[in-house]
């Protein structure tokens, strides 16, 4: 189970907020809508709760 989570759902959930954050910063750059922005950051940082509860649990899971 370790595994599966260490190899495929960490990587997809870091790449996830990498994505949203990167839309969030073009959009930033070409002046785009503050409502859009507002949005985005709002979803990576529930994206960034996600990720960091399974890289907990990836790490619990691998120390039993």
């Amino acid at each position: 189970m370790s595994s599966i989570l260490a190899g495929y759902v960490v990587p997809l959930a870091i790449g996830a907020v990498t994505i949203v954050l990167l839309f969030g910063l073009a959009n930033m750059l070409r002046g785009g809508s503050a409502d859009t922005s507002q949005k985005l950051m709002r979803l990576r940082v529930l994206l960034q709760f996600f990720a960091v509860a399974i890289i907990m649990a990836t790490i619990w899971l691998m120390g039993r």
